[in-house]
């Protein structure tokens, strides 16, 4: 059965962040989640756990992965913090919520063993300690289970207490930006409706709850916990790109593969290495965001994409002339790390550009443009961060018995880099 619908803001789980909420159980304060309002791209929805924590559905070589991670490469990835079991529950009115709870192995019993360990010779593996803040860890089920959940049809109901039974998540959601988002439309034209979340945020919410409430035996849910990498910034703009020539994993169906590999030859991911995924921008002639989301990105050319990435660049005033150099410095470290990682490879996964759309106050009489602008003082640095996410088809040489065998780095991943610090420093130099 479900969980008690016992939730307060201030239980959020005291301690739990140095290991002490694990013991509270699943009977303990849970938190309610909400959709992430900056999420610009990915098809699995991103959950706001507080405000330096996101969590999204575990999957389990994700997770490893994560583990699993060489520690140079944790300065550009999300910090790691553990797993939380996820439910649902009714409200008075009885409207669905999600909440979650700390995971313990004795929360699990009673969950039809939906989620018993079947990894076995993942135990023997040894892992990396990690930050003080991870909740405890959990053993997790197998990558096979976790895709079948995530696309298993809706079963019958044999009970009255079934999921689909209630009623649709509310929409006046509690967490939402104080800017409007406005989506730009396939013909390039402002929506007219300004919505607070983004809309792929959005979207991406109500086909998980869709997915979750077909699991009419399954009432728990195991999910990672991550760091939510824009809570500085107060107007994050957000770029998310597909890295590398190829999106399919190892692992992958002939038939899936081939889908996959025929987006990357229809798309800059063959030409450049990568394509957009995702947009958000602040404007601040207009004082929203502007978003696109993967549709738009999968039917750009090699020219649309340097337009995307100068649209990227741009805050409606003029361009981001300040930004370039921090871009490109940790665009250049960070190829510089996975050109060190022999045998990695980060199929499917993508990479975040992120900047600070407000402007640095500037004293009277100086002018608010953006270009050009004078460096950051070391109180008003330019907020500027590059991270890699989404690991659930990643692998290295004997990560969990895979048997592909890769040589040297991730040369398509590398190759997307390339092409991005092209185009940025051409942007750049024309742009005078």
């Amino acid at each position: 059965m479900c969980l008690p619908h016992s939730i307060n803001m201030e239980s959020k789980l005291q301690g739990a962040g140095q290991g002490g909420g694990a013991s509270l159980g699943p009977r303990g304060g849970g938190v309610p989640l909400e959709p992430f309002v900056h999420q610009v791209g990915g098809h699995t929805s991103m959950m706001r756990y507080d405000d330096h924590t996101v969590c999204k559905p575990l999957i389990s070589r994700e997770q490893r992965f994560y583990e699993s991670l060489p520690p140079e490469m944790k300065e550009f990835t999300p910090e790691y913090k553990g797993v939380v079991l996820v439910c649902f529950e009714d409200d008075s009115d009885g409207y669905i919520n999600l909440v979650a709870y700390p995971y313990v192995e004795s929360s699990m019993e009673g969950a039809g063993g939906e989620h018993e360990e079947r990894d076995t010779p993942e135990r023997d593996q040894p892992r990396r300690k990690h930050s003080r803040r991870s909740l405890q860890r959990s053993s997790s089920s197998s990558d096979h289970k976790e895709e079948r959940v995530e696309r298993r049809e809706p079963h019958e109901s044999d009970s009255t207490e079934s999921l689909a039974e209630l009623k649709s998540p509310r929409l006046d959601l509690q967490i939402h930006s104080e800017i409007p988002f406005q989506m730009l439309d396939g013909n390039s034209g402002l929506s007219s409706e300004k919505i607070s979340h983004n809309p792929w945020s959005l979207r991406c919410h109500k086909q998980q709850l869709s997915r979750m409430r077909s699991e009419s035996k399954r009432k728990l849910y195991k999910f990672l916990l991550l760091e939510n990498v824009v809570h500085h910034f107060s107007y994050p703009c957000i770029l998310d790109l597909k890295m590398g020539t190829r999106q399919h994993g190892d692992d992958a169906s002939a038939e899936k593969a081939a889908r996959q590999m025929k987006k990357c030859e229809q798309s800059t991911s063959a030409t450049l290495g990568v394509r957009v995924c995702g947009m958000q921008v602040y404007q601040m002639d207009t004082g929203h965001y502007l978003c696109r989301n993967k549709y738009y990105g999968r039917g750009l050319s090699i020219e649309g994409f340097r337009d995307a990435l100068y649209q990227y660049m741009h805050n409606g005033q003029g361009l981001r002339r300040d930004l370039f150099e921090p871009v490109l410095s940790q665009l250049q470290s960070l190829k510089a790390v996975l050109e060190r990682q022999a045998s990695y490879r980060f199929y499917s996964s993508s990479l975040l550009i992120i900047y600070e759309g407000k402007l640095p106050e500037r004293g009277p009489g100086q002018t608010t443009s953006p270009s050009p602008s004078p460096p950051p003082s070391p109180l008003q640095p330019t907020l500027v961060d590059v991270r890699m996410i989404d690991f659930a088809h990643s692998t290295f040489k004997g990560f969990r018995g895979d048997t592909a065998v890769h040589d040297g780095p991730d040369q398509g991943y590398v190759f997307g880099l390339e092409s991005l610090v092209r185009i940025l420093e051409d942007l750049r130099d024309n742009n005078l």
